[in-house]
């Protein structure tokens, strides 16, 4: 394939010989998340093949050196669905001072891989503006182990390296990756002041309050974020907290998805009293988060005062009956709010009604005069 690449690469534009080597190569192909660019979905997609299918000290980095040569130029985004771990000699006994020195793994020290280090690449993808990545295996079937879903230490630390090293990203989306408070703070310490980050989501792990309190200072430092993804983790009130805090100061956030988390009464109502003074957020979701009556007084206050939310999303809190009315009443002066999402709350029908009339009158309203 690197003989071909080689003079079509720079020589071919006809998108329609781009066309026939995608679909000979994938069922599926779909221009539209390439920018409608069958050039770019080939070169992009032929990437992470090789990057997911790479083996730590086992593959030669060869091919995918010589492959970024000839396709960084039309790179803009990878998506790494899965990352092989190193393949370990389980019938090699350790003697006491290389157990030892595993130390140095963990720190970043040693020359081997526990998987594919992005430093080697990314310093060379000018165009790069989205990275996501999974830690662990597709398809393993039989064959799962925990240690096939294992983000290490030193995983964290080349990527943390590599990231930084990579002012043009916007996107930074690491899912399902077991990542916990240690390498989460390690990464967001080295976002704080990075020039172009836009979105970051770290969704699906188990990061706690530290992170939370990692995220208000990245909140209260970097000046380009608009959207963070924080759901499905272990955060609580003191985690949310810290990020109502810097929200409170914060003038480019955008989206706030705090979903599946812990964040309780305590937490939601330190939110809801940081939504009275931003005027920048628009969306925010505390799905299944363990709140009640208190939180719901609190937002409504937030919806007859703030007047830059569009989209709220509460599901599956205990509400309950009296807290659908207080909300009913905060809402009365609203005619900002888009989409209120109030599923499995435990508010009566009647409430329920009588919001999602204010709703879609709002939304009616702003379509009107958009």
């Amino acid at each position: 394939m690197i003989l071909y690449l080689r003079i079509t690469a720079p020589l071919v534009s006809d998108e329609g010989y781009w066309k026939r080597c995608c679909k000979a190569r994938w069922s599926v192909c779909d221009t539209d998340q390439y920018g409608n660019s069958w050039k770019r979905m080939f070169f992009e997609r032929n990437l992470e093949n090789l990057i997911e299918n790479f083996v730590p000290e086992a593959t030669d980095m060869t091919e995918i050196v010589e492959t970024l040569e000839l396709s960084k130029d039309f790179i803009k985004r990878l998506r790494i669905r899965q990352l092989l771990p190193q393949i370990k000699d389980i019938t090699v006994t350790l003697s006491p001072e290389e157990e030892i020195s595993d130390q140095g793994s963990d720190t970043g020290t040693d020359d081997t891989l526990d998987h594919f280090d992005f430093g080697a690449i990314i310093h060379k993808l000018h165009n790069l503006e989205e990275l996501s990545v999974t830690y662990g295996v597709r398809n393993c079937g039989m064959n799962f182990e925990w240690s096939l879903f294992e983000f290490t230490q030193k995983d964290c630390f080349l990527l943390a390296k590599a990231i930084k090293s990579c002012p043009h990203l916007q996107i930074l989306r690491l899912q399902r990756c077991q990542i916990e408070d240690d390498k989460a703070r390690l990464i967001i310490s080295n976002l704080l002041h990075h020039p172009g980050l836009k979105i970051l989501d770290l969704s699906h792990n188990k990061v706690g309050d530290r992170t939370g309190r990692a995220a208000g200072k990245l909140l209260s430092v970097n000046k380009t974020l608009s959207e963070l993804h924080l759901s499905d983790n272990q955060i609580k009130a003191e985690g949310a907290s810290a990020i109502a805090f810097a929200l409170k100061k914060n003038t480019t956030l955008e989206v706030l998805n705090l979903k599946l988390n812990r964040i309780s009464d305590e937490g939601g109502k330190n939110l809801c009293q940081a939504l009275l003074k931003n005027t920048t957020l628009l969306s925010i979701d505390l799905s299944s988060n363990g709140l009640g009556e208190q939180m719901a007084a609190a937002l409504a206050e937030v919806l007859s005062r703030n007047t830059s939310l569009r989209h709220i999303t509460i599901s599956c809190n205990k509400l309950g009956v009296a807290g659908g009315r207080v909300l009913q009443e905060g809402l009365e002066e609203n005619r900002v709010l888009e989409t209120f999402d109030l599923r499995l709350t435990e508010i009566s029908q009647q409430s329920e009604h009588s919001i999602m009339n204010v709703v879609k009158g709002n939304k009616e309203e702003l379509q009107s005069t958009a």
